[in-house]
C-alpha cells in the first residue's frame, strides 16, 4: 500500500518539475531571452501550487474525501484531453507580451499542473483513509521531494540532451496518464473508519491559529527567497557556470525529504544550537566579497544555505498539524513559497539597489529559526543601530588610515568581520537582538568598496545588478563579477576601446580588414555595454545597437559614465528589446551583424539556433559578415556555431582561441576573446583567412545542429 501511493506522488512531482523548464523554454524564441519572460513563467507555476493545494485543501471539506476522490480522478482524465502541451509559434502582434504569456500557459498546461498540484496533500489524505495504521502521513511528503529531485534532474540530463521540445511533450503526456493510473488506484472508493475516526479526533481538537499559520509561512517564505539569492549571487557574483542553479534547487528539495523523512539523519536542535556560527562564516564571505578559492567560496554559500533552509524546514516539521489539517498546512507552505518568489523577482528589483533580500533573509532565518519566541524590543533595535554605527566609523578609520598594513578593501573585511564575531559572542542567545545585529552589520559592509573599486553609479533591474566602478584608472561597467566593458580616465586614452574590443584584438582585425569597405555604412550590433564597440563607427555609417535591458542604455549614453557613444563619428541608435524580435520587426539588412551576447551564464540559447541564424542571414547583405563574440570560461560555443554554418551552408572562420593579448597591455584593461565570423561565400573572409591569426571553425558531427526545439549545453560545456 505504502509503495503504491509513494511512487504515485513520487511521478506527480516529477512531472510538476520538468513540465516548468520544459514550458519556458518554448516561449523564449517568442519572447526573447528576458528575465520577464522566465519570472512570468515561475510566478504562474507558483501561483499554479498555490491553486492546487487550495484546491486540496477545499474539495474534501466540501464534498468529503471519498466524492471529492472521485471527482479528482475524473478531472484528470478529462486533463488528458488538453494534452500534449503545445504553445503557440508565434505571438499576436500588438497583445501584452505578460498577458498574452500567462493566457496561453493557463490553456497549454493549466489544469494538468494544478491537478498534479494537488496529488501530494490529497494522496496523503486518501492514504490515511484507507489505512488505520498510520496516523501521520507526513512523510510522503518525503516522496513528493524525492520526485521533484528526480525530475528536477531528468531535464538537463536525460530529456533535453536526446528530444525535442515536441517529443518531450508528448513523453509527458505518456507519464501523465501514467499517473492518473496510478492516482485511480490510490482513490478510497470506500470510506473506512480511519477517517471518521480521525474526524471526530479533529473535532475536538484546535484548529491552526493565524499566528501559527503566519508562522508556517514565514518559514516557508526564507529558504524560498534564500534559494532564488543564493542562486543569483553565485551565478553572477561567484561564477558564470551555465545550471549552476541546479545545486542551489537540489539542495533545497533535499531539506524538505530530510526533515519529513520518518527517521532525521541531522537533528535538529544541533541545526539550530550551531545556526549562529554558520551564520557569521556567511557574513564573512559576504563581506569579503570573496570570489577565490571558487569552490571553498560556492561551498560556504552552499552550506550556509543548506543549514539555514534545515533549520526553517525543521522548524515546520516540529510544528506540523494533526493530519487532518495537513491540507491547511501545505497551502500555508505553497503561499510561502510564491511570496519569496514574488518578492524576488518581481519585488527586490524594484525596492533594492542591491542584493539586499539575501543578506535579510538571513537574519529573518535567525528571528524564526533559533527562537519563535523571542520579539525583538525597543532596546534591540538600539542596539542594532549601535552596531550599525560602530561598524561604520570603524571602516572609515580603517579605509583613511595611513599607518595600516593591509590593503583598503581587506582592512574594511577585517573591521566588518571582528564586529560580526563580537555580536555573535554577545547575542546569540538572544535571537531577536542577533538577527537585528546582523542586519546592521551587513548594511553597514556596504562602505566596502569590493576588488572592482569605487561605485560611482549602481542600478537594478530586472536583468540583474550593474554597477559603474572605478579602479586602477578605468571605468568600468560590472554585473555581478563579470566586466562588460570600461574605459579609461586618462583624456589621451578614453577613445580607446578596451576589454574585449581592442584595436589589435580579433573585432578590431575584423574592423581594419573593412576599413573603407561599403559593408560597414550599415552595421548591427546585438549587445550594447559600455558602447565600446561604437569606436568603430565612421562618418557616413548608421548602426543601430539592440539591447534588452534599458538599464545598460541609461548608462551607456551618459557622458558623466562613458563617452563611446557621444565620441563616436557615426550615427547611433539603440533599439531597446531582444534582438531577434526586433531584428524581425524591420527590413533594414546590414552588412556587419556582430553578436555580443554570450558572457554570463544565462547563456541565450535562442540566439544560437538555426531560427536565430536564418533571421541574421535574412538582415544581412549579400557579402555580408557576422562577426560573433563567443568568449566564455564554462561553454565551447565554437563547434556549435561551427555545425549551424555547415547546416546552413556559409563560410566559417574562427579567431585562435589561445591568441595571448599582448605584454603589459592587460594592465591598460585588455583582455582576451574569442571572436567567430560568419558569412555567406568563402571570398568574403578570404582577408582574414590569409591572417595567421585565424583559422577555420571546428565543427563536431556529434553534436546536433541547436534549434528552438533542441539545444544542450552540457555537449559543450568545457570540463
Amino acid at each position: 500500500m505504502i509503495w503504491l501511493y509513494s511512487i504515485a506522488i513520487l511521478l506527480g512531482s516529477g512531472l510538476l518539475f520538468i513540465v516548468q523548464p520544459m514550458c519556458a523554454k518554448m516561449v523564449l524564441p517568442q519572447l526573447g531571452g528576458t528575465p520577464v519572460a522566465w519570472n512570468t513563467c515561475m510566478v504562474f507555476f507558483q501561483a499554479g501550487l498555490l491553486v492546487g493545494y487550495a484546491y486540496a485543501h477545499g474539495g474534501p471539506r466540501w464534498l468529503g474525501v471519498g466524492p471529492h476522490a472521485i471527482l479528482h480522478v475524473g478531472l484528470l482524465i478529462a486533463a488528458c484531453f488538453t494534452l500534449p502541451i503545445r504553445l503557440p509559434d508565434v505571438i499576436d502582434p500588438g497583445v501584452h507580451p505578460i498577458g498574452w504569456l500567462l493566457l496561453e500557459l493557463t490553456f497549454a498546461v493549466g489544469a494538468p499542473f494544478v491537478l498534479l498540484s494537488a496529488g501530494a496533500p490529497l494522496l496523503q489524505l486518501w492514504f490515511i483513509d484507507r489505512t488505520a495504521s498510520y496516523r501521520d502521513p507526513y512523510f510522503l511528503y518525503a516522496a513528493s521531494n524525492v520526485g521533484s529531485f528526480l525530475g528536477l534532474a531528468v531535464f538537463p540530463f536525460v530529456l533535453e540532451p536526446y528530444l525535442r521540445l515536441r517529443e518531450m511533450s508528448e513523453w509527458w503526456r505518456g507519464g501523465f496518464i501514467a499517473c492518473v493510473v496510478l492516482v485511480a488506484l490510490c482513490v478510497p472508493w470506500r470510506a473506512t473508519s480511519s477517517w471518521a475516526q480521525l474526524s471526530a479526533e479533529t473535532a475536538v481538537t484546535a484548529a491552526p491559529t493565524w499566528r501559527q499559520r503566519g508562522r508556517w509561512i514565514m518559514l516557508a517564505l526564507i529558504p524560498s527567497s534564500l534559494l532564488l539569492s543564493v542562486t543569483t549571487h553565485l551565478t553572477t557574483d561567484i561564477a558564470a557556470i551555465p545550471l549552476l542553479w541546479l545545486i542551489p534547487m537540489a539542495l533545497y528539495l533535499l531539506t524538505f525529504t530530510l526533515v519529513f523523512a520518518q527517521r532525521r539523519l541531522l537533528p535538529h536542535a544541533i541545526l539550530v544550537r550551531w545556526l549562529p556560527l554558520m551564520v557569521v562564516v556567511l557574513i564573512v564571505v559576504l563581506v569579503m566579497e570573496a570570489t577565490q578559492p571558487m569552490l571553498v567560496v560556492m561551498g560556504l554559500h552552499l552550506i550556509g544555505f543548506f543549514w539555514l533552509a534545515m533549520v526553517c524546514h525543521g522548524e515546520l516539521s516540529n510544528t506540523r498539524p494533526a493530519a487532518a489539517h495537513l491540507t491547511d498546512f501545505f497551502l500555508c507552505l505553497a503561499v510561502g513559497g510564491v511570496l519569496g518568489g514574488v518578492l524576488n523577482a518581481l519585488v527586490a528589483p524594484v525596492l533594492f539597489w542591491g542584493l539586499f533580500e539575501y543578506p535579510l533573509m538571513i537574519a529573518l532565518a535567525c528571528v524564526f529559526g533559533l527562537d519563535k519566541a523571542t520579539q525583538a524590543t525597543r532596546s534591540d533595535w538600539l542596539t542594532a543601530l549601535g552596531l550599525g554605527v560602530s561598524a561604520a566609523i570603524l571602516i572609515g578609520i580603517l579605509q583613511t588610515s595611513a599607518l595600516a598594513a593591509f590593503n583598503r578593501d581587506t582592512r574594511a573585511a577585517v573591521g566588518v568581520v571582528c564586529v560580526a564575531l563580537i555580536a555573535c559572542y554577545l547575542m546569540q542567545t538572544r535571537p531577536a537582538r542577533f538577527a537585528l545585529g546582523i542586519a546592521a552589520i551587513l548594511l553597514a559592509s556596504g562602505l566596502n568598496y569590493g576588488v572592482h573599486g569605487v561605485s560611482a553609479y549602481r542600478e537594478r533591474s530586472y536583468f540583474g545588478i550593474h554597477r559603474v566602478t572605478e579602479v586602477d584608472g578605468l571605468r568600468r561597467l560590472v554585473h555581478g563579477n563579470t566586466v562588460h566593458g570600461q574605459q579609461s580616465l586618462d583624456p589621451a586614452r578614453r577613445h580607446l576601446p578596451l576589454t574585449y574590443y581592442s584595436v589589435d584584438g580579433p573585432i578590431g582585425e575584423v574592423f581594419a580588414s573593412l576599413k573603407g569597405d561599403v559593408r560597414l555604412k550599415h552595421v548591427g550590433v546585438i549587445g550594447l555595454g559600455t558602447g565600446s564597440l561604437a569606436y568603430y563607427a565612421d562618418k557616413g555609417q548608421e548602426w543601430t545597437f539592440f539591447e534588452i535591458d534599458p538599464s545598460v542604455k541609461r548608462i551607456a549614453e551618459d557622458p558623466k559614465l562613458f563617452t563611446f557613444l557621444g565620441d563616436s563619428r557615426g550615427a547611433i541608435r539603440i533599439e531597446l528589446g531582444d534582438a531577434l524580435v526586433q531584428l524581425k520587426r524591420t527590413k533594414q539588412k546590414f552588412g556587419l551583424i556582430v553578436v555580443d551576447a554570450f558572457g554570463s551564464d544565462a547563456i541565450p540559447v535562442h540566439l544560437l539556433t538555426r531560427e536565430a541564424l536564418r533571421v541574421y542571414l535574412d538582415h544581412l547583405e549579400t557579402d555580408g559578415l557576422i562577426a560573433l563574440h563567443i568568449s566564455n570560461h564554462y561553454v565551447d560555443l565554437e563547434p556549435v556555431l561551427a555545425n549551424l554554418a555547415r547546416d546552413a551552408e556559409t563560410a566559417c572562420v574562427a579567431h585562435f582561441r589561445d591568441h595571448p593579448v599582448p605584454t603589459g597591455r592587460e594592465q591598460e584593461g585588455i583582455m582576451r576573446s574569442q571572436w567567430l565570423v560568419l558569412a555567406r561565400r568563402d571570398e568574403d573572409v578570404q582577408r582574414l583567412l590569409d591572417s595567421r591569426r585565424w583559422e577555420r571553425a571546428r565543427a563536431r558531427p556529434s553534436l546536433r545542429v541547436w534549434t528552438n526545439d533542441y539545444s544542450n549545453l552540457w555537449q559543450v560545456f568545457r570540463w
